[in-house]
């Protein structure tokens, strides 16, 4: 069972960053960390491949500067190795040059029997790069999987939805991503972060994957981020003295809100 795994290397949420006054975008100068939504794909794929008997773990991930901090920790709580594409070129790539990216990069993994994203990142919020890269493979794909089992070449996820989840399946190889309930991640243990040193990484630029500069970063993405403000502050609530008609005092704020 070959699995590759789709992560992201964030800034720390605990250092808030800044935004470059150029690109009006987030610094990503300097460390970089695993997003907390890429941990329970890992350990997803880590729990599949130990159940198959057999296998192991890819990494694939974009990030600038061949930062590799967040890919070090992904490869101690077990992965055995990671492709790691890096270029200057990618700096402003939105969510389908990322998909196209990583589609090429999952394309040099051989016999990989199925990719695991998470559902959206933590520094992105588009929600679109697991169908995106799908497409872009050709692959089957569920999305917002709360628990995932393998057996007899497909794959069977119950995926979450408002009301409950559904059963569903889909035939090998596929793209699944999951929710940050689908299992609990490890912790990378002493002997798993010394090994991870160790354990080889792929560098690989636009060119080693034969992507043309111009179909990703600001020129493929057709965008331009024109002015950015800081969010309003959040007002004041109302109080209501409780003299006895307290209750019918918020039921006629509901109602002018029109929220019953």
């Amino acid at each position: 069972m070959n699995v590759v795994v789709c992560v992201k290397q964030i800034p720390d949420p605990a250092e808030p960053g800044s935004l470059d006054p150029n690109t009006k975008t987030l610094k990503r100068e300097g460390k970089l960390i695993l997003d907390e939504s890429d941990s329970y794909g890992v350990e997803m794929a880590l729990q599949l491949v130990d159940a198959a008997g057999g296998g192991e773990v890819t990494l694939v991930s974009m990030a600038p500067n061949g930062v590799k901090d967040g890919l070090r920790t992904a490869l101690a709580m077990g992965a055995a190795k990671a492709i790691l594409v890096s270029d200057p070129g990618l700096s402003g790539t939105d969510a389908l040059g990322t998909a196209k990216v990583l589609a090429a990069a999952i394309k040099r993994v051989e016999g990989a029997d199925l990719v695991l994203t998470a559902t959206e990142s933590s520094d992105g919020y588009t929600g679109t790069v697991p169908e995106q890269l799908a497409e872009l493979l050709g692959l089957p794909s569920i999305t917002f999987a709360k628990k995932v089992d393998i057996g007899a070449g497909k794959v069977s996820v119950e995926r979450q939805t408002d009301a409950g989840y559904d059963d569903c399946e889909c035939p090998l190889p596929a793209v699944v991503s999951v929710t940050a309930g689908v299992v609990e991640p490890r912790y990378p243990s002493f002997k798993g972060i010394m090994a991870a040193k160790s354990k080889p990484v792929d560098e690989l630029t636009l060119a080693d994957l034969g992507i043309d500069a111009a179909s990703v970063g600001w020129a493929g993405g057709g965008q331009e981020i024109v002015t950015i403000e800081a969010a309003e502050a959040r007002q004041a609530g109302e109080v209501f003295e409780d003299d006895g008609t307290g209750a019918e005092k918020i039921v006629a704020f509901l109602e002018n809100l029109k929220v019953i």
